[in-house]
Order: C-alpha cells, then structure tokens, then sequence
C-alpha cells in the first residue's frame, strides 16, 4: 500500500513540473530593458584627487578634495574643501582653493564658491598675484578665470577692487569689469 501512495505522489510531482516547464516563460530581460537602464548612482570619494591630462599625456591640471561626489542624472561632480593646481601657456604654476565646487563632466570648466583665492605668477612678470572672490570660473581648456562677483587682485603691493574679472592665462591679458577701485603702496 505505501508504494501505491509513492507512486501516485511521483506521478502527480512529475505532471506538475511538466506544466509548470512547459507553460509559458516570463521575460525577465525583456522586462529589465523595458525599465530602461539601472540608475547609477555616481561616486563618492573622500580625500581624493582628480588628474587631468593633456594631449602631451602631462597632467593639465589636478584637483585635490576633501569629497568629491558624482550626480549622474546632471552631470556634475560635487566638490568639498578644493584645491586646483594647475599651469599657465608660460609653466607658471597656479593654484585655487575654495570652500566648495563643482566640475561639468566633460567641460573643463570648474565653478569655485566660498572664500575663493587663486595665487600665482602672471606671465611676462616675476610678480606673484592673488585673486580672491567669493566665486570664480576657471576654464581649464581656455585658460580663463573669471567672475562677475566683487573681486580684489593683489599685486606688487598692489590692490585693486572691482566687480567682476576676467583673466585670459593664455593670452597675458587681466581685465576688472566695473567699479574698480586701488591702493597703491610704496
């Protein structure tokens, strides 16, 4: 008697998983690209640094920060505590530190904001100069710095207060916008 209960069980096991295998499959991968693809969710890093490198395979510039964060979705990197080094068409080395920033993927373009100051030797002098704003735009590619926010350039003993700047490395070229107001000092 058991091995008819046995039997009839393994029959009706084996009738089961015939219906079940040969029923109709569910797409799982049709499913998953309908979805679209899987949200990437960017990176985080802390204490870490960002090389750029240029067609000479020398680095353009490097970006070191406290945290670095990518929003994929805009296309951002988040910057925390940043420091920019960087040279000029000339070699002269540049340096920018700022509370905060930001990196367009792809752009070269770098937004500093909070307590901004940028420090080096223009070219065609031996003069160290100091910019600070609280915000600027460094165009990586270009060689441009610039703002549209109050500005101080010191120099030589120099200081000069303006709105707005516009320094093209490339070209040794430093403009103030508007307002621009300077002590000397002897």
């Amino acid at each position: 008697m058991i091995y008819r209960v046995v039997a009839l069980l393994a029959v009706l096991t084996l009738i089961v998983g015939m219906v079940l295998l040969s029923g109709p499959q569910r797409d799982v991968t049709a499913r998953a690209s309908a979805a679209g693809p899987p949200h990437d969710p960017g990176f985080s890093a802390t204490n870490a640094r960002l090389i750029q490198t240029g067609a000479d395979g020398q680095p353009a510039y490097t970006l070191d920060a406290a945290q670095i964060q990518q929003t994929p979705n805009d296309g951002l990197v988040k910057l925390q505590q940043v420091r920019l080094g960087f040279r000029d068409t000339s070699g002269n080395e540049w340096t920018a530190r700022a509370q905060r920033g930001q990196l367009a993927q792809g752009s070269g373009v770098v937004q500093l904001d909070g307590d901004v100051h940028v420090a080096g030797i223009l070219p065609g002098s031996d003069e160290t100069a100091e910019i600070t704003s609280q915000h600027l735009v460094f165009d990586t590619n270009a060689q441009v710095v610039s703002t549209r926010e109050p500005v101080t350039l010191m120099m030589s003993g120099r200081k000069l207060a303006a709105q707005g700047l516009t320094a093209n490395l490339k070209e040794r070229h430093v403009q103030l916008e508007s307002a621009v107001h300077g002590t000397f000092a002897r």
